[in-house]
């Protein structure tokens, strides 16, 4: 034994009639193991308030501490004796008592019972030991002695007694050399055999797990397969087999059907069988009547019960063909999307109650950075001449600095109270703004002040479109726009909703394809613009 001592896990395991009440459960274990508390039931709850004596002092004693909901004894001392409590959320505390002595094996919590003469398995029954994946070596004791025998250790544990018999009887104790937080230690936990003879087993009766009213959808003139489980017994018995009727006639009967079955164990001693009815060809006579599995044994005749069902491939169709259109309804209404909108808002202008207004002076602020130094004049032919003409004309009002200003206002102040007086802030990017922050000239002090206004009035809108949803923002892109240039806010609005593409037409296009060119462009606008332009609105003063 290391210095450390001895560990005994215990998963305690309560009825649901001590879980409601709180009754105490005591548990007796002995001083310098190392002893495991589970609160029942047994869960994966690690939300777990433990005490001692059921009091509210969470404090525990020395040696005594709570991980993942267990309450570990590291390891148990004589001053432990007494009573815990558990507490979990919503469910009412369970008290457990422990008892405290200086046994050497820990007291037997169970007894099982094997068959003389069977190589039967004695679990070890410590699961979170093994769990730890840190336990080095497995053994047992009888009786609190070394084992003498012929014996094998599998596995988690398992021991298995080669040609048992009835001398065999009595406790039996499972230790566990294992590592844990650095030390070592050794888990132990006692079982009680004892021996009956197999004549003595208790036969139990065939079950039929499944066909239970089963539907199998065959196709008439095609092959099928049926397939029958049922659990047959603890032991295999020569005088069980398995067969099939068909509308209560036996299978053998029709040459186009053949079955066989197998028996085969699942676990220690439990057999189960398997059949299969093979149908070379599906005739009608075999569609929509009872196919019945049935397995017989000494005790009893048990049957189960399946249906063949021919494929309705009308439904098949009937739901290919509403996918179709469910499929090409979406597509269409996606690409039709803007224009249906747009028509929508138009006819509820015509036929609804004139709306309140919220206070707003514009639909939108028009923030861009100002050609007065090196650029061209592009983008303020697009955000003086260009948008306004044709926002305006559907009834949108539109704030642009530098049209809509007074001279002689604090610049910043306007913003601010502008910005906050639109439904949305239209922010027009083109490579100007790239461009125009590179190389020296003489009007690098009026660029910067242009610069410096114009990131003034998107810190503003953005963070008040990020934080409160108001103002939206609208990115309109003139040219091809580098956004590692820009913050890194526009560039999440920018993943986020995407842009609107401005194309400036070409000198040689005629009249009807420059008004052609950008009309998607006007409609996505409107689309992203209020439903009721402001003017449309009714004051209340």
């Amino acid at each position: 034994m290391t210095a450390a001592g001895w560990v005994i896990l215990l998963s305690v395991t309560f009825t649901v009639a001590q879980k409601l009440s709180g009754e105490a459960d005591t548990y007796h274990v002995s001083a310098g193991y190392l002893f495991v508390l589970r609160c029942p039931p047994e869960d994966k709850h690690t939300n777990v308030t433990w005490s001692r004596g059921g009091g509210h002092n969470l404090s525990l004693p020395s040696g005594v501490e709570v991980i993942d909901g267990l309450l570990w004894f590291l390891p148990v001392q004589m001053s432990h004796n007494g009573s815990y409590t558990c507490e979990k959320w919503g469910e009412a505390g369970v008290t457990i008592g422990l008892s405290v002595s200086s046994e050497k094996c820990p007291e037997v919590p169970e007894t099982i019972v094997i068959t003389a003469g069977v190589n039967d398995g004695v679990p070890c029954k410590q699961t979170e030991i093994f769990n730890l994946k840190t336990t080095t070596n497995t053994r047992w004791l009888k009786d609190c002695k070394p084992l003498r025998g012929s014996i094998s250790v599998e596995e988690r544990g398992l021991m298995r007694l080669n040609g048992s018999s009835e001398s065999d009887a009595g406790n039996y104790t499972c230790m566990v050399d294992v590592t844990f937080n650095g030390r070592k230690f050794t888990a132990a936990r006692s079982i009680r055999l004892t021996f009956t003879t197999i004549g003595t087993v208790i036969r139990t009766k065939p079950k039929v797990i499944y066909p239970q009213q089963e539907v199998v959808v065959v196709k008439e003139g095609m092959a099928a397969e049926v397939k029958c489980k049922a659990y047959i017994g603890i032991s295999e018995e020569n005088d069980t087999y398995m067969y099939w009727t068909i509308d209560n006639v036996s299978t053998d009967d029709f040459t186009q059907l053949s079955d066989s079955w197998e028996s085969f164990q699942e676990g220690d001693r439990v057999y189960y069988g398997l059949s299969t009815l093979s149908i070379s060809e599906v005739h009608r006579q075999f569609i929509n009547v009872p196919i019945s599995c049935c397995v017989r044994t000494t005790l009893e005749r048990t049957c189960g019960m399946a249906w063949l069902q021919e494929a309705d491939h009308s439904a098949l169709y009937t739901s290919v063909s509403l996918c179709i259109s469910a499929s090409l309804a979406v597509a269409a209404f996606l690409f039709f999307k803007v224009d249906l909108v747009l028509a929508y808002r138009k006819l509820l202008r015509h036929f609804s109650k004139q709306q309140i207004s919220d206070g707003k002076l514009y639909d939108a602020y028009v923030s861009f950075l100002h050609p007065d130094t090196l650029t061209s004049d592009v983008t303020a032919n697009f955000a003086l001449q260009i948008l306004p003409k044709e926002m305006e004309k559907h009834g949108y009002s539109l704030f642009i600095r530098g049209r809509d200003d007074c001279p002689g206002e604090a610049v910043h102040d306007v913003i601010a109270a502008m910005v906050r007086r639109c439904h949305r802030l239209i922010i027009v990017l083109s490579p100007e703004i790239r461009s125009s922050t590179q190389g020296e000239t003489e009007e690098v002090e009026t660029l910067c002040d242009n610069q410096t206004q114009l990131c003034y009035e998107q810190k503003i809108g953005v963070h008040d479109a990020l934080t409160r949803n108001e103002p939206r923002v609208i990115l309109v892109e003139i040219g091809s726009v580098d956004y590692r240039c820009l913050p890194e806010s526009l560039r999440y609005i920018k993943r986020k909703q995407g842009a609107l593409k401005w194309k400036k037409p070409s000198l040689k296009t005629n009249k009807c394809i420059k008004s052609r060119s950008n009309r998607n462009f006007w409609k996505s606008l409107r689309y992203n613009m209020p439903s009721v332009p402001s003017g449309k609105l009714h004051t209340i003063v």
